[in-house]
This record gives C-alpha cells, sequence and structure tokens, in this order.
C-alpha cells in the first residue's frame, strides 16, 4: 500500500502507475526470464476527484452594461466570509454579447435530459421550449442546437407520460405509485407546456384535450378553479397559493396554448379574475402584489388593453425602485420577487400591437434587477422562478434584439497589474468568454467601451465549515464498518440513514433525501432500488454521485 498526501491539491488529480519488464539474470522459477520486444511496458492514468471539506457556497455577481459609444466602469469587491475554509476559494468572470448567453453556454443544464418525478421533469423541460423560441425568433438557431433540443424535449414528453392518470390529469409520481388524484397547478403546466411544443415534436393531441376537459370539470360555477392533489414541493409553484393565484396560473397557460378570450372555459376564468382585480385594486397599498403581476398577465394575454393598463399602473406605485432598476416585493412568503417580477415583466411585452418605446424603457428597468438573481449556470434561485423568468427574458430578447455591427471591448483589471481584455461583436455575442480571476478577495474593475449591451456574470465559489443551525428535519448518518481500518472499508462500505420530522407540523410535506458519495466510491444501483420496498419510499434515483431518495412524508419517529 502506497500513502500520497493530495491535500494541497483540489479537483481531478491522475494517479499514473506504470509496469515494465526489466532484463534481470535472475531466473523466472525454472525459465530463463526473457523481456519482450514490443509491450515490454504498460501504465494505467486514474483520476480522483479531490474537493475541500465544508459546505460549497456560491456568490454570482451580474451586470448589463451598455456603454453606447461611451465608457462605463463597475466596481466588483470580492470578499470572503471569517469562516471560509482555506485555500478554497476561486473565482472567474465571464462574458457574453447577449441576455440569454450563459442559458445558451449551459444548455446542458437548461436544456439537459430531464429526470425526475412529474414536477421536476416539466421545470427542466419547458425552458427548452422558450431558448429555442428565442434562437429561433432572432434566427441564431443552428441545426447542432437544434438536433439536441429536440431530443431532449422528445425525453422529457415521453418520461412525463409516466406521470399521467387515466383522467387524462397529471401528479407528482402518477397513478403507478399510489397518487390517486391529479394536481391542478401541475396539470394546468403540462398542458400549455405540451401545448407550446408542437412547434418542434409531435405531441398526441388526446393528451392536450384530456388534460384541458380534466381542468374544465375543475372550474366552479363563479369561473375559479378548485384546487386538487398535492405536489412534492409546494415552492415549485411559487406564489401560487390561493383559489384566486391559481386561476390566474391556469387562465395564463389556458391562454398560451393558445385559447381564445371567447373559448367556454376561458371566458368564465376571465369573469373569475375580473371579479378578483375588483377586491385587489380595492386592497391596502403591497396587499395583493402577486395576483395584480399574475392579473397584469392575464388580462395582457386576453387582449384586455385597458385593465392590462391598469393593473401595470398600480403595480407600478407599488414598485421597490433602486439603482435605475425596479422589481416587486410582498411581506409575506414565499415572497417569490423573481418570479412575480416576471410576470410583470411579460405583461409589459404582450401589447397589442407592440410594446411603445416607454413601456420598453420600463421593461429594460426590470430587465436590469432580474438577471442580477441570475446564476452562473444561467437559472435562478428557485424552479418557478428559473420558468417564468427565462421566459420573461426570452421576450425581452426576442423585442429588443438588435445587430449593432460594432464591436464593445471588455477590461477586467484590479491593482494595475492584473489585465485582461475581450471583445465582443456580431460575430460571437453567444461565444462564453471566460477568465479566471487570480486573487481572491480583492476589487476588481469592469469597463466596457464601443456598441451594444455586454452581460458581465462572476461567480465566486468557496467552502465554509457547517455550522449548528435549526432544522425541521433530524438526520444521522453512520457508516459500516465505522472506521476504515479493515482492508475490505478500502473498497466497499454500507451507508446506514435515519431521518425524522421535528417541525411545527404534525407530518412533513414529501421528501427528498440527497446522499452524495464519497468521492472515489460509486452507489451499486441493485441496493438503491431495494429501498423501494419500504411503505416510506415512493422512489429512488441515482444521479452522477448521488443517491436520491423521495419520501411520501416524514413524521416524528425516525424512518
Amino acid at each position: 500500500m502506497v500513502l500520497i498526501r493530495i491535500g494541497a491539491f483540489l479537483g481531478n488529480v491522475n494517479f499514473t502507475v506504470s509496469a515494465e519488464a526489466l532484463e534481470s539474470q535472475e531466473p523466472c522459477g525454472t525459465e530463463v526470464a526473457v523481456v519482450p520486444e514490443f509491450g515490454k511496458k504498460d501504465t494505467i492514468i486514474k483520476s480522483l476527484l479531490v474537493e475541500p471539506e465544508g459546505l460549497e457556497k456560491e456568490a454570482t455577481f451580474n451586470s448589463l452594461l451598455c456603454p453606447s459609444g461611451a465608457e462605463v466602469s463597475e466596481q466588483l469587491p470580492l470578499k470572503l466570509p471569517e469562516n471560509v475554509v482555506e485555500e478554497s476559494a476561486r473565482a472567474s468572470v465571464s462574458v457574453l454579447g447577449d441576455l440569454l448567453g450563459s442559458a445558451m453556454h449551459n444548455i446542458q443544464n437548461l436544456l439537459r435530459m430531464p429526470y425526475g418525478c412529474g414536477e421536476q421533469n416539466m421545470v427542466l423541460f419547458a425552458p427548452n421550449i422558450y431558448v429555442l423560441n428565442y434562437l429561433n425568433e432572432t434566427h441564431q438557431l443552428t441545426p447542432e442546437v437544434m438536433s439536441k433540443a429536440v431530443g431532449y424535449l422528445n425525453t422529457g414528453y415521453q418520461r412525463q407520460l409516466k406521470y399521467k392518470h387515466h383522467d387524462g390529469s397529471y401528479s407528482t409520481f402518477g397513478e403507478n405509485y399510489g397518487k390517486s388524484e391529479g394536481n391542478t397547478w401541475l396539470t394546468a403546466f403540462v398542458l400549455k407546456s405540451f401545448a407550446q411544443a408542437r412547434t418542434y415534436i409531435f405531441i398526441d393531441e388526446a393528451h392536450i384535450t384530456q388534460a384541458l376537459v380534466w381542468l374544465s370539470q375543475k372550474q366552479k360555477d363563479n369561473g375559479c378553479f378548485r384546487s386538487s392533489g398535492s405536489l412534492l414541493n409546494n415552492a415549485i409553484k411559487g406564489g401560487v397559493e390561493d383559489e384566486v393565484t391559481l386561476s390566474a396560473y391556469i387562465t395564463i397557460a389556458l391562454l398560451e396554448i393558445p385559447l381564445p378570450a371567447t373559448h367556454p372555459v376561458v371566458r368564465n376564468a376571465l369573469f373569475c379574475l375580473e371579479s378578483a382585480w375588483k377586491s385587489a385594486k380595492e386592497g391596502p397599498h403591497g396587499k395583493h402584489v402577486y395576483t395584480k403581476a399574475l392579473l397584469a398577465y392575464a388580462f395582457a394575454l386576453a387582449g384586455n388593453q385597458d385593465k392590462r393598463k391598469e393593473t401595470l399602473d398600480l403595480l407600478h406605485e407599488e414598485a421597490v425602485k433602486e439603482d435605475s432598476s425596479v422589481h416587486w416585493e410582498r411581506p409575506q412568503k414565499p415572497r417569490a420577487p423573481v418570479e412575480m417580477t416576471s410576470y410583470v415583466l411579460l405583461a409589459y411585452l404582450t401589447a397589442q400591437p407592440a410594446p411603445t418605446s416607454e413601456e420598453l424603457t420600463s421593461a429594460a428597468r426590470i430587465v436590469k434587477w432580474i438577471t442580477k438573481q441570475q446564476n452562473s449556470q444561467g437559472g435562478f434561485s428557485s424552479t418557478q422562478d428559473t420558468v417564468v423568468a427565462l421566459q420573461a427574458l426570452s421576450r425581452y430578447g426576442t423585442a429588443t434584439f438588435t445587430r449593432t455591427g460594432k464591436p464593445a471591448q471588455v477590461t477586467v483589471q484590479y491593482s494595475g497589474t492584473f489585465v485582461t481584455k475581450f471583445q465582443v461583436d456580431d460575430d460571437n455575442r453567444l461565444l462564453l468568454q471566460q477568465t479566471s480571476l487570480p486573487k481572491v478577495p480583492e476589487e476588481y474593475t469592469m469597463t466596457v467601451t464601443g456598441e451594444g449591451c455586454v452581460y458581465l456574470q462572476t461567480s465566486l465559489k468557496y467552502n465554509i465549515l457547517p455550522e449548528k443551525a435549526e432544522f425541521p428535519f433530524a438526520l444521522e448518518v453512520q457508516t459500516v464498518p465505522q472506521t476504515c481500518d479493515g482492508p475490505k472499508a478500502h473498497t466497499s462500505f454500507q451507508i446506514s440513514l435515519n431521518v425524522s420530522y421535528i417541525g411545527s407540523r404534525p407530518v412533513s410535506n414529501m421528501v427528498i433525501i440527497d446522499v452524495k458519495m464519497v468521492s472515489g466510491f460509486i452507489p451499486l444501483k441493485p441496493t438503491v432500488k431495494m429501498l423501494e420496498r419500504s411503505n416510506h419510499v415512493s422512489r429512488t434515483e441515482v444521479s452522477n454521485n448521488h443517491v436520491l431518495i423521495y419520501l411520501d412524508k416524514v413524521r416524528a419517529l425516525p424512518i
């Protein structure tokens, strides 16, 4: 056994082992040792991922700078917390010439192979459509991206049908996992996404018709919709939490199919929303902000420009204005600021026949705030934030797309010593240009000159040691054997988990346990599948070096 200290290296470390036959006068048993002319040496190279201890944290700093022939500069101080793990900090800066450039580059994350339960599958499925729409309408769609995206859409479509019920609705795990009732919100999400995906892939019309019929059966006499079913994660719905917001969400989904405002189900739903609007606009300042954002977009889709303008005017008074940007918040949880602000942006962009220059100016201030919330992968902090924000940004990108014909120059420097330069033009606007920043902590200066707009994204990653905090779950993890003393422990070991709910409610919502493997080890899939024999486990999944365990619910007694 050879012990090698690798703590000073992070990332993939290659181990090279060579064996070579050497000439020797010593006999090999009873025979004379012979060295072959060819094949006397063999080499094996194995890669091991070395990660810093603690929990990885990431901070992303985004800027959309438009010099318009002048010079625009921005200071960016990169700071680290006191409890950072030594030598774990690393930072990089990315330069793009397109608002959706980050999403384009991370197409393997946004246009990726959908997986998981019915909810996860759809929040990974839908952004594919928005990205394709944007590239197609701005004449930037390449055959390679089209082929890959269509393949992912087809896979996501077939997978989603596993979660379909016989009545046309959809739920988290479908009927195969004992979920007897379809979910209203998820069914509306599937319905509009399938309808929009018809532009790129074949969708059986029966699935769309059956989902529409099921939703229409949930409509009440007043035009509003009844809530039905449960979700794995209620946060996936964003701010949708009552009958009015659910009805507005479903109405938007129906209009985005698109169904005409004269369709009986849509017409009755609009009656519900008009009644809700009367109550919302008479409420105190700052109340029903999320409802107003949904209503503004719903009225815009329905072609009711008067109510659209009235709602947007009221929202403008309740906006949070800071640093030449605009967004919306609400005092209660879930706050859903990105999702809410994105709905307002969609309402501004959905004008007949087109948004005015004043509306596009307001939209630009909204976009400035939304882009600052984007993470390094091109997404946002939650799934619904990502879906709605990418839809809104793609619509804004389409409405404002231009080719300047002139380049923009970007300079990144600190202390006058480190300097790196980039050029962005019409030919490379979707190209991700990236460089590592040599020093953290440090203050960097970003300067842009020339024409057009440049999207700058700085990613700062570091690890911290976990601190004791209050959580609604208790988790105990043990290994068998508990130490690595024996030779067998170097090749295989078992992981034992005990989880219980210690929150304020009698029982938790559905739960996902994410078990990340120790570096150098992989899970044995047959043993993972055996977990599904438990009454508590709805589903298991192996993704890269993670094991995902889906639990229907967790009580105070350990599982």
